[in-house]
């Protein structure tokens, strides 16, 4: 890994109500630029076969902005306008490129609300973050501290739907490099009573057999979620109670994504730093939620987000991580004699194999063979 590494530091604040205010119309604002871009860009195509390019929509813009009917786009910065050209423009090379679904519109009610600021856009001075348009630098909460010397190169401001701000800060952090290398491996098998089973025990992440706890944090607080969803749904459409009700499921949610979150990022770091190599399945999760009987459980145990991590921590660090085929019948071949047992069923979780005679747990023994296949594909 050549460089410095850009991290994004992320923090709550507390916006004055001309801050809110002001940062609201900024939302709406992106909102509806992209949602206009991407009807003109789509109709262009639909209409004249013609593929137009984030220049094109720049202009566009601009000629929007000059309407009397989108001249409140004048009232906020226009980097978070260009910005969001920017985004659809990535969307755009994602689909053509058939590594993403065509580019969506932006829903007022679903589409998370954020703004992005380049440098030219915010000013950075004694630790004080100041917008543009704005008279007052951001009350942040520095719940850690930004790498010494730090120049925030671009800044992201976000409101949840349980109404916290945040912002995010990219910074160059010289903090993370590549650490020394490891002669240690292990494969992992995703699951759901157990969230991960490793290929061998990991002191302080797994059990003495190498299985990883579920916390089921959904689980844990359903009955809290139901409630409050219940209430919610018995509140008049429109009034003031139901806002504070949906607020309330909100934070529900939110404080289960923050422990999943938080749990996530600690196992995924100690696997990282322990091995040199971690070899995962390649699965096909938003197809296996369309299993309506396990797609809570499978959404609760976030194999997705815990992906995610492991590949951009590897790159961080200098590890690898190598996905596995997910048709590889890694829980029906026998990991000591490689014979697969084409009648093993689902609900069987300990089984001997009929060819050597060795006692296998399920998990394990899948576990086994994604880190020999994995180790067979480098």
């Amino acid at each position: 890994m050549g460089g410095v590494v850009k991290r994004a530091y992320k923090y709550r604040f507390y916006p004055s109500c001309e801050q809110a205010e002001l940062l609201g119309r900024t939302f709406g604002c992106v909102r509806k630029v992209y949602n206009l871009a991407l009807e003109a860009r789509t109709r262009a195509w639909a209409v004249d076969r013609q593929r137009t390019t984030y220049v094109q929509s720049s202009a566009w813009l601009t000629e929007w902005k000059r309407t009397e009917e989108l001249a409140f786009l004048n009232e906020v910065s226009s980097v978070p306008l260009q910005q969001t050209l920017r985004h659809l423009q990535a969307g755009f090379a994602a689909f053509w490129d058939k590594r993403a679904r065509y580019p969506r519109f932006k829903s007022k009610r679903t589409s998370r609300a954020s703004a992005e600021f380049t440098r030219s856009a915010f000013r950075w001075r004694d630790g004080q973050l100041t917008l543009a348009k704005m008279d007052t630098p951001l009350d942040i909460v520095w719940s850690r501290p930004l790498p010494e010397g730090a120049e925030p190169s671009t800044v992201t401001v976000s409101r949840d739907a349980a109404g916290r701000w945040f912002v995010s800060i990219l910074v160059e952090d010289p903090a993370v490099k590549p650490l020394p290398p490891v002669d240690a491996e292990v494969g992992v098998d995703a699951g759901i009573t157990s969230l991960l089973t490793l290929s061998r025990p990991v002191p302080g992440v797994s059990d003495e057999q190498g299985k990883v706890a579920n916390p089921r944090y959904g689980q844990a607080d359903r009955r809290k979620l139901a409630k409050a969803q219940r209430n919610l749904a018995r509140k008049q459409e429109g009034s003031a109670n139901r806002a504070k009700a949906r607020l309330k499921v909100a934070r529900i949610h939110a404080r289960i994504a923050n422990r999943r979150r938080d749990h996530l990022h600690k196992l995924t770091t100690r696997l990282v730093r322990e091995n040199q190599t971690v070899v995962i399945e390649d699965l096909s999760v938003r197809t296996m939620l369309h299993n309506h009987r396990l797609a809570r459980a499978i959404s609760d145990a976030a194999w997705s987000q815990f992906r995610s991590m492991m590949e951009y921590k590897a790159a961080w660090y200098g590890r690898t991580v190598i996905p596995v085929d997910r048709w590889y019948p890694s829980s029906k071949t026998c990991s000591a004699c490689g014979r697969i047992n084409t009648a093993l069923t689902l609900t069987v979780r300990t089984w001997t194999c009929p060819g050597c005679g060795v006692e296998h747990d399920r998990d394990i023994n899948a576990a086994k063979n994604i880190l020999a296949a994995g180790l067979a594909e480098r």
